[in-house]
């Protein structure tokens, strides 16, 4: 077992199903060293996990719940395209959408359940710079939305 594999198995958490993609486009873009991945959302092994928009049928905590179903998801599909969690060298970008009322402005407190699982995964390596942004809908009303580049070692 990896050892990302294993500090998830601590926290009780399973990897679903990778993702697929829901449209005319690819799961993933390996460029070099570099792992670019399509945007994933609240669902886990397909079935939406959250929905609606955060300030009417989520609060920010939920909202985290599921920016952390999110972060799931692009583990799955880092294993997916790579065949190993341990490949990742470092986190670089994230990019967060919260689904949420208008003039919200608490979107980075809701991504942040998806950062948190990078850094408590990977440590220094899963610190990454980021944007969240709240939007006023999301493919299949998901409550969010992420899309991920990363660094991978060869």
């Amino acid at each position: 077992m990896s050892q990302i594999a294993a500090k998830l198995s601590s926290l009780g958490l399973t990897l679903p199903a990778a993702p697929t993609p829901g449209g005319s486009y690819v799961p993933h873009r390996i460029n070099g060293n570099t792992l670019i991945l399509a945007g994933v959302i609240s669902s886990f092994n397909g079935q939406m996990t959250h929905v609606g928009q955060v300030g009417r049928e989520h609060t920010i905590e939920t909202g985290r719940e599921a920016a952390k179903i999110c972060a799931l998801n692009v583990l799955a599909a880092i294993q997916g395209a790579l065949g190993s969690l341990d490949r990742v060298e470092a986190f670089l970008y994230v990019g967060g959408y919260v689904n949420a009322v208008s003039a919200f402005p608490d979107a980075p407190a809701v991504i942040n359940g998806a950062s948190d699982l990078f850094v408590e995964l990977y440590g220094e390596a899963g610190r990454h710079a980021r944007a969240a942004i709240a939007v006023a809908g999301l493919p299949k009303n998901a409550t969010v939305e992420i899309q991920v580049t990363v660094a991978i070692k060869a």
